[in-house]
């Protein structure tokens, strides 16, 4: 063997040392033997290793003045490879990997290289380690992030920060290697594991990276040698796929160095003994929250970044009000995930910022490049995921695609579901699902019942191609939308009965998952059978969210599809009342509506379901009292009557009451109504949401609204308003827009009946935005006609009458007529108020046509009344006071003592200018003396002025 000197320091790569002085070439310690062109080109590739050789300059440096063509070249390389072959550990195919081709270039030596000597001294000075890569100019969003891992650094020396591809971790390594230069003294190593293939290599890297000399057969004792005698920090970058080699040595460098501090970057923990884990989360983004300004989003760290990279091209750029919700939007899009936003933002050039936020719903956003100096995992995103999804094990790489299927957050027992169609068994599952996690491919999501998961957006792109290559697209999406069928229907047949009904509320998350399924049941690659399943499950859950609209879609498309001619009547059942509800509340009471109560009332009946039966005869209840039809209304609740006697059930019968109680106020019978409705204000709405249930609104609270509105009809003025503010808060608790829509409705007549015209506004302009943002389209009208009513009570009468005409022309269309006679009548007194006697006599005989059976209706007298106050106003003071005299007859068959106060002072002043001030007095005085609260309201106060006027 020739003399190896200390001059001639070998090159040491695989099981292989290169002596370039000697002319030698060792296999594991013995001389392996190699041609003399191979050779000279070995040794000219390994001393300019990672760099591309010419091929011109290879002929030129191993031929010298020898002319060749390229093909001895290709000769000699080809001989090379196979002497490199590492046959003997069984990995054939070594020589190609050590040496590659660049075409149209020339070649490279690929493989990490550490240069040693024959022996080690310790007595010899260490080298400086390799300087560090220099930071980012500028980090946004990182500051607590580094200051935290310098601390913990200080206090444990191994510390991991873990996150998904692209979130930062390197970026915020370096930011802490370069702060901790000082502390230790410029002994900060960086040692970059990206470009690893061969985890063999993985301690002679380390050594290479420091700069030292060492025995090349086993680099291990040398390097902790080394390393025990200094204090240093050594920074280990992209270790998620050399973990396996990198940990056991890692922790043995802690262990053994006292002196020795680690800071590793990887997407999974190394798991040792003594590591410190901090997960690097992504960068904050502005919440989905309507009204934010430029300011409020650039105080996002996720919009400074996105703003930032765009300003680095466009050196002009300025985000604009129209802008600023889009940039906030890209950047939820992208989860927060630093790669993801700079690689977006580099397409503002081409696209602006909203052509920009319409491409993320493509795949070709994960195509988008990056900058040419990043690593090439980081140059797309695409790159980024491949690079963790190529790590995984089959078991793994699997679950991971079949996860894809779900949108936003899900639970174990989904992710289960739908890995068992792939044939990944439960104990399997879980270990995947556990490892995907620990490798930052699957995030958790907050939720208040238990855990859920969920992939990042990206993340989730990405592996729905991967499943689409796979074949697996439409097995997966039944599985998921079986799965999704059978929790509704679960939590279906949980909620069945009065006193468990609300149970789909807890569930809300689960929606985008159920909108999916739905989508791919009725697909053309789905199955309709199974939609019509799922639509059925989902059809309470859509109710309870009030999401009415969805409601209508899925149960109308469920019910075109049923085979006539084996429809299932649960089924059917079922899908007819939600068709019913949904229509009702967002297109008006027609007679659709009617249809499909009636329809599933019958077949509730058939399979004698009594708690359907009720519940469906709620539904007809409310839609007789939207339509007018009061009695029908008073005849469905005494039939709701006989199905609680058979229920036996409390809750049954306080429900019942609840129905007598708002049809009796809605004809007239004010003290029935506060009687049947008093037990709202002590029921205790503690049992899981009682009523809200298979309608989509809470009894309760429409039970406290006729109780307002009744203690104001019997005088007792203060304790409506009481009432009415409690009605209110109760209808809130419940986040229920249905029910609080209809709490706002009625209560407003409370204030504008005392003539609270403040708080009145505050509940109209409440009513109208809340009904607008939930596309409650009859309950928007409502609103706009109580607006007209303010306007005329406050003096503005054309506004007022305009207001009301366009809310009347919306009732009338969607057959809204409980309010169409209220609003005639307020129409009436503003016509009286322009001097349009006849327009206005003309609108309120219409009004009073409207009501079947004259006095059937609560608002009859108050009718009578305007009518009596027009006549009065042409001169007609006679047949007004036979008119009024009406209404006081009225008022006092319905125990309505606010209508009958008002009537009595329209009365009193035509007796008041005809001169009869003793009749006035014997009118009013015993009605004023009646009230024991509320004096300082609108009426009492004008009775007291007529009787304070009167000679």
């Amino acid at each position: 063997m020739p003399d190896t000197n200390e001059q001639d320091s070998a090159i040491a790569f695989g099981p292989f040392r290169l002596f370039a002085k000697s002319r030698l070439l060792e296999k594991d310690g013995a001389p392996h033997h190699l041609g003399g062109r191979a050779l000279d080109i070995l040794i000219c590739l390994a001393e300019r290793a990672g760099e591309v050789v010419d091929k011109r300059e290879l002929i030129k440096r191993v031929w010298a003045d020898v002319n060749v063509d390229e093909g001895s070249l290709r000769f000699h390389i080809t001989t090379l490879r196979k002497a490199l072959d590492d046959k003997a550990s069984g990995t054939a195919g070594e020589g190609s990997r050590y040496v590659i081709n660049v075409p149209g270039r020339g070649y490279c030596f690929a493989a990490p290289l550490l240069r040693t000597a024959p022996a080690a001294s310790r007595a010899d000075p260490p080298a400086a380690p390799r300087s560090l890569p220099t930071p980012l100019a500028k980090m946004i969003g990182r500051d607590d992030a580094v200051d935290k891992i310098v601390a913990e650094l200080a206090q444990h020396r191994f510390v991991t920060i873990v996150g998904p591809g692209g979130i930062g971790k390197t970026s915020v390594a370096l930011a802490v290697a370069h702060r901790e230069l000082a502390a230790f003294d410029d002994q900060v190593c960086f040692v970059d594991f990206g470009a690893l293939t061969d985890v063999r290599l993985v301690p002679g890297t380390i050594a290479s990276a420091l700069g030292l000399t060492v025995n090349a057969d086993d680099p291990i004792p040398s390097l902790l040698t080394v390393l025990r005698s200094r204090r240093m920090l050594l920074v280990f970058d992209s270790c998620e796929h050399i973990l396996d080699e990198l940990a056991p040595l890692a922790e043995r460098m802690v262990r053994e160095a006292p002196q020795l501090h680690i800071l590793a970057t990887s997407r999974e923990s190394l798991r040792t003994e003594g590591e410190r884990v901090h997960r690097l989360f992504p960068l904050d983004c502005p919440p989905q929250r309507e009204g934010l300004g430029i300011a409020d989003i650039l105080a996002y760290p996720a919009s400074q970044l996105f703003v930032e990279r765009i300003a680095e091209s466009l050196s002009e750029f300025e985000l604009t009000e129209e802008d600023a919700p889009l940039v906030a939007e890209i950047c939820r899009r992208l989860d927060g995930i630093a790669l993801a936003i700079e690689l977006a933002a580099g397409r503002v050039n081409a696209y602006g910022i909203a052509g920009t936020a319409s491409l993320l719903d493509s795949r070709f956003s994960l195509l988008w490049r990056g900058r040419r100096t990043a690593i090439p995992r980081h140059q797309t995103l695409s790159a980024a995921l491949a690079w963790s999804y190529d790590l995984l094990p089959p078991t793994e790489s699997a679950t991971l695609r079949g996860l894809s299927v779900f949108v936003g957050p899900f639970t174990l027992e989904a992710a289960l579901a739908v890995a068992s169609c792939q044939g990944i068994g439960e104990a399997e599952g879980v270990e995947a699902i556990s490892n995907l996690l620990s490798k930052s491919l699957i995030a958790t999501s907050p939720a208040e019942r238990r855990l859920r998961y969920r992939l990042l957006d990206t993340t989730r792109a990405f592996m729905a191609d991967k499943l689409v290559e796979h074949g697996e697209a439409d097995r997966v999406a039944r599985a998921h939308a079986e799965y999704f069928r059978n929790v509704l229907h679960d939590i279906a047949v949980k909620s069945t009965g009065m006193q468990s009904a609300g149970g789909f509320l807890p569930y809300a998350d689960h929606l985008p998952n159920v909108r999916a399924a739905l989508t791919f049941s009725f697909s053309d690659r789905g199955d309709r059978a199974l939609g019509v399943d799922l639509a059925t499950s989902a059809a309470q859950f859509f109710l309870e969210l009030t999401l009415l609209t969805e409601c209508y879609r899925w149960t109308q498309q469920a019910l075109d599809s049923l085979d006539t001619g084996a429809v299932d009547s649960r089924r059917e059942m079922t899908l007819q009342a939600a068709l019913g509800v949904s229509v009702m509340f967002t297109q008006g009471n027609t007679e659709a509506v009617r249809s499909a109560f009636t329809r599933s009332l019958e077949l509730a009946r058939q399979l004698d379901d009594l708690h359907w039966q009720l519940w469906l005869l709620r539904g007809l209840h409310i839609y007789l009292t939207r339509v007018g039809d009061f009695h029908g209304a008073l005849d469905t609740g005494e039939q709701g009557e006989g199905v609680a006697r058979k229920l036996n059930d409390s809750a049954a019968a306080l429900n019942v009451n609840w129905m007598l109680g708002v049809a009796h106020h809605l004809i007239g019978n004010q003290d029935k109504a506060v009687r049947f409705c008093e037990s709202a204000m002590v029921h205790n709405p503690g049992s899981q949401r009682l009523n809200i249930g298979h309608l989509g609104y809470d009894d309760r609270i429409v039970a406290l609204v006729a109780l307002a509105r009744g203690l104001w009809l019997t005088g007792r003025p203060e304790r409506a308003v009481e009432v009415a503010r409690y009605t209110v808060r109760e209808a809130e608790l419940l986040e229920q827009p249905l029910t609080l829509g209809i709490s706002l409705i009625w209560t407003i007549y409370v204030f504008l009946w005392v003539g609270d015209w403040a708080d009145a506004e505050i509940q109209i302009e409440r009513l109208i935005d809340h009904s607008a943002r939930h596309f409650l389209g009859p309950y928007h009208a409502v609103g706009i006609g109580q607006k007209g009513e303010l306007l005329l009570r406050r003096g503005d009468v054309a506004a007022g009458i305009e207001h009301l005409r366009r809310s009347q022309a919306t009732l009338y269309a969607t057959r809204h007529r409980i309010m169409t006679t209220v609003f005639a009548t307020a129409l009436a007194e503003g016509f009286a108020a322009q001097n349009q006697p006849d327009e206005a006599l003309q609108t309120i005989n219409e009004a009073i046509a409207q009501i079947p059976d004259h006095g059937e209706s609560f608002d009859m007298p108050e009718m009578l009344r305007i009518k009596g106050d027009i006549l009065a106003g042409s001169g007609n003071a006679a047949e007004a006071e036979t008119i009024l005299r009406k209404s006081l007859d009225l008022s006092r068959r319905q125990s309505a003592v606010g209508w009958e106060l008002r009537g009595a002072i329209s009365l009193g002043r035509i007796w008041e200018r005809a001169g009869q001030p003793a009749d006035v007095r014997a009118l009013l005085t015993p009605l004023v003396a009646r009230y024991q609260e509320g004096l300082q309201t609108r009426d009492l106060i004008a009775a007291r002025e007529l009787l304070n006027n009167l000679n």
